[in-house]
C-alpha cells in the first residue's frame, strides 16, 4: 500500500526494523531536548502528515525496550490517527517511572501500526446469542 507522506521533521521516513515487524518507529522532532518528570506527560510533534486511503487508520503505540527500560509510554495507547487527519503526527507520551526522562531530537518515542477497520450499522435485538463464555468479564478466563 502506498501512502502519501509529508515529511518536515529532519528525520529520514520511519522504517520498518526488520522484514516481519508491524510498526514503523517514530521518532521525535524536537528543538530541544524534553525532559519529563515522574507522571508528567507531552505531546511530542514527529514533523510527519499523512494521507491514509479510507477504510485505514494509524495506531500509536508505545515502544515496549523505552516502556520496559524507562516506563516511558504512550498515554492514550493505541492512539488512532483517522484517515481524514491531516495535521502533524503527534505522540502523548507519559512517564511513568520514578525517575526523569530526557527525550532528544531524532530518538524513536513510539511505533505506527496502520491497520485496515470496519464501520458498522447497529442492528437493535432484544436478545444476544448464547456462548460459552456468556457474559463473564475481566478475568473470566482461564478458571478452573
Amino acid at each position: 500500500m502506498k501512502v502519501k507522506v509529508i515529511n518536515q521533521s529532519k528525520h529520514s521516513l520511519p522504517e520498518y526494523q526488520t522484514p516481519h515487524s508491524a510498526g514503523l518507529d517514530l521518532r521525535a522532532n524536537i528543538e530541544e531536548d524534553i525532559v519529563l518528570a515522574p507522571l508528567e506527560r507531552k505531546l511530542i510533534g514527529t514533523g510527519l502528515f499523512l494521507e491514509l486511503p479510507e477504510g485505514y487508520e494509524a495506531q500509536i503505540r508505545p515502544r515496549s525496550g523505552l516502556a520496559f527500560k524507562h516506563g516511558l509510554t504512550v498515554l492514550n495507547s493505541p492512539g488512532t490517527i483517522d484517515a481524514d487527519y491531516r495535521g502533524e503526527i503527534k505522540v502523548l507520551l507519559v512517564n511513568l517511572s520514578n525517575e526523569n526522562f530526557t527525550i532528544v531530537d531524532g530518538e524513536r518515542i513510539a511505533q505506527m501500526v496502520v491497520a485496515k477497520h470496519e464501520h458498522i450499522s447497529w442492528q437493535n435485538a432484544e436478545s444476544l446469542s448464547d456462548t460459552e463464555r456468556g457474559s463473564g468479564g475481566y478475568g473470566s478466563t482461564g478458571k478452573s
